[in-house]
């Protein structure tokens, strides 16, 4: 039993999801608006309303399968006959991963790229070199009697830490745009509208730039010994390295937005940093990965099925897309009891390989489109909190924290602003 089924009190989580025969096809010509009205709660609250876990919806005219659930996670993350090809809209493909990259890729072939990324950000010497590199450029923005947003923190402090640990060292002015475009990529990526056509460019112009840094090593310039840079021009061709290199710059500082919403819940937990400054810094990866389980990320992830596929006793045609429900299925009371309950003791971690736990995914990170980032992620909120709770004292102004559900990616509205009264 994994250790969630139990919930502080003993009790056991509730009965295995409902398993349908079919899949219900939600009336309407398309479903695209209200899965955009709707948000993070769009798959829940029907499969909910329909007592399935899954149902079938048109999305931009594409016949689409909605499922939560552990039994999706695993069709999602390890089933033959699936493809990430043309799963998601093409502005969004383009800001977050774009064609040819590692996510576009399958069988032998995804497994070969995905081995360059692994030996990247899973190695444990690695990511502690990057989260010294976070510390030092977190520490160096603070000033006391300043008052600062926790996300704006976040992100300035892990663009620059991820740049130099790449083997990148652009100049100021440019880290500062960088630092802004690599954010709202992932920002920009649930919205339409001129901003996200303006960030399609600049991303164009960040790549642009990599593809010149990699030619110049591929040259024969130097590049740090074991970097980034390094590895992915000497084992990529210029234009393939610079998405590459984006498909790893972009994610951490993405994970500016898991650290606002720990620095919220220590607001609205503080019992929790007096715990981590008494000698129990144990619980940290408890206390972020509960973070993770309950904060609005990403909603979905979603693939096509290339061959006829059966769920559950549900038959899935090829050509389908199929839209797994991240969000909800972290939140499923069948798997976690009282789920909006924030509770560390459920003492999950990534490494279980749960599929009723997939902040980023679910299976063999090696074999399947899971993130291989959650190594880097978990230290680096763990850093966070260290230094929110232990490095420094601050105030919370009344502000609002508030989270809009329906926007993609979600954050707390304010950032988290907080008011630096002293630097430990």
């Amino acid at each position: 039993m994994a250790r969630h089924d139990l919930d502080g009190f003993g009790l056991r989580a509730n009965a295995d999801p409902a398993l349908p025969a079919h899949l219900p096809r939600l009336r309407g010509l398309d479903h695209t608006f209200a899965v955009m009205r709707q948000g993070y709660g769009f798959i829940s609250s029907h499969c909910n309303a329909l007592g399935t876990d899954g149902f079938r919806i048109r999305l931009m005219g594409q016949d689409t399968v909605c499922l939560r659930g552990p039994e999706a996670a695993r069709l999602l993350y390890g089933a033959d006959g699936l493809t990430r090809r043309g799963a998601m809209p093409a502005t969004v493909l383009r800001l977050l991963q774009d064609k040819g990259s590692v996510h576009q890729l399958d069988g032998e072939e995804h497994r070969r790229r995905k081995g360059m990324f692994i030996r990247q950000v899973m190695d444990p010497a690695r990511v502690e070199a990057l989260v010294r590199g976070f510390e030092a450029a977190w520490q160096a923005q603070l000033r006391p009697n300043t008052e600062v947003t926790v996300l704006d923190l976040a992100n300035t402090a892990l663009a620059r830490a991820v740049c130099h640990w790449a083997g990148l060292y652009p100049s100021e002015a440019r880290l500062r745009k960088l630092t802004g475009v690599l954010f709202a990529m992932s920002d920009r990526s649930g919205s339409v509208g001129p901003f996200m056509f303006a960030t399609l460019w600049q991303r164009r112009g960040v790549e642009r730039w990599l593809e010149r840094e990699i030619a110049a090593v591929q040259a024969g310039a130097a590049a740090p010994e074991g970097s980034t840079l390094q590895a992915f021009a000497r084992d990529l061709p210029a234009k393939v390295a610079a998405v590459e290199m984006l498909n790893i710059l972009r994610p951490v500082v993405a994970v500016g937005r898991y650290i606002a919403f720990a620095a919220k819940t220590l607001h609205e937990h503080p019992m929790w940093c007096g715990l981590f400054c008494s000698g129990n810094e144990d619980f940290i990866p408890d206390f972020c990965e509960e973070v993770r389980r309950i904060s609005p990320f990403f909603p979905f992830t979603a693939a096509v099925a290339e061959r006829d596929l059966d769920w559950q006793g549900a038959k899935i045609a090829a050509g389908t897309r199929i839209l797994f429900d991240i969000h909800g299925t972290n939140n499923d009371s069948r798997n976690f009891p009282l789920p909006a309950r924030f509770r560390p003791e459920r003492m999950l971690d990534w490494q279980l390989d749960d599929p009723c736990f997939v902040p980023q995914g679910a299976g063999d990170v090696a074999t399947t489109h899971r993130c291989p980032g959650e190594a880097v992620t978990l230290a680096l909120m763990g850093s966070a909190v260290q230094m929110l709770c232990c490095r420094m004292k601050y105030d919370v102004p009344d502000q609002d924290m508030s989270i809009a559900m329906n926007r993609i990616p979600a954050q707390p509205a304010s950032g988290v602003r907080i008011r630096v009264q002293r630097i430990d």
